[in-house]
């Protein structure tokens, strides 16, 4: 244990021991930045692990079933290379959308609750006060919370938002823009392993090689969840990796049949 991690250990466990009104105003606005910082960096991570994990198995399914159909490689990359392009710009506007929606519904319910802070301060309260009874505080003390929190009409107002609907009042949250940009970026680059070796490799080996590629990508994806997740390594990144592989060889039994089935037997090289 080196000297620094030692140090954070020591004022962890002096923290732990101390009484709420021991903390400083200072240090507990910069902790509770850094935690909301770390919240909103948490948010765009797991936008990024969804979009690559979606480029890594949808791509694999496209071209491992055209690899199932035909040995020619250019059909394989232009069915690679389209759904790529198709799912880098799907995944995007529906980022794009699906934020936006979500926003501008939940600014119309905080705008009902606002409404009813300022129009009904007396029912505002009486919900508050019953939210917290729910939450197991005795019927008085929850009244008496209530009551300090309508003197302040802001405070009120948000800790209905919070409780409820159960939306987070978000300061200084990322645009629906920048999670379009990072949904789409993490697709494209999702979409690189499943697609690379069919530009080198013909037949057979290339499926192998992209589906090794892939599955091994997608490992380390789940591994690299793990560190937020807490969850063991291995397991996270099997899980993941598993779900890539039923991908892979569904797509290419698949192409393998498709032929057949729509009377083309002579499509297979």
């Amino acid at each position: 244990m080196d000297e620094r991690t030692a140090e954070l250990m020591a004022d962890e466990d002096a923290r732990s021991e101390m009484a709420a009104h021991e903390f400083d105003h200072e240090f507990l606005h910069t902790h509770l930045t850094d935690e909301r910082k770390r919240a909103g960096l948490l948010g765009e991570i797991r936008e990024a692990i969804f979009g690559a994990q979606d480029g890594l198995v949808s791509t694999l399914a496209v071209v491992s079933t055209v690899a199932g159909a035909t040995s020619d490689r250019y059909p394989v990359l232009v069915a690679g290379i389209a759904s790529g392009l198709a799912g880098i710009f799907s995944m995007a506007a529906g980022e794009y959308i699906g934020s936006k929606s979500q926003r501008e519904i939940f600014d119309a319910q905080i705008h009902d609750e606002r409404q009813e802070v300022h129009e009904r301060p007396g029912e505002a309260e009486a919900e508050v006060a019953f939210m917290f009874e729910e939450d197991g505080l005795p019927h008085d003390k929850a009244l008496a919370i209530a009551r300090v929190m309508a003197e302040h009409p802001d405070v009120l107002l948000k800790t209905m938002i919070e409780k409820e609907l159960g939306l987070a009042v978000e300061e200084g949250g990322g645009s629906p823009l920048q999670g379009a940009l990072v949904m789409g970026a993490a697709f494209g680059l999702g979409t690189i392993p499943p697609i690379l070796p069919h530009v080198f490799i013909n037949g057979e080996i290339a499926v192998i090689v992209s589906v090794a590629a892939t599955l091994a990508v997608l490992f380390s994806i789940g591994a690299l969840k793990s560190r937020w997740t807490h969850r063991s390594w291995w397991a996270s990144g099997f899980e993941i990796m598993v779900l890539g592989a039923v991908a892979g060889i569904a797509g290419y039994f698949f192409g393998s049949i498709l032929p057949m089935l729509l009377g083309a037997p002579e499509a297979v090289a």
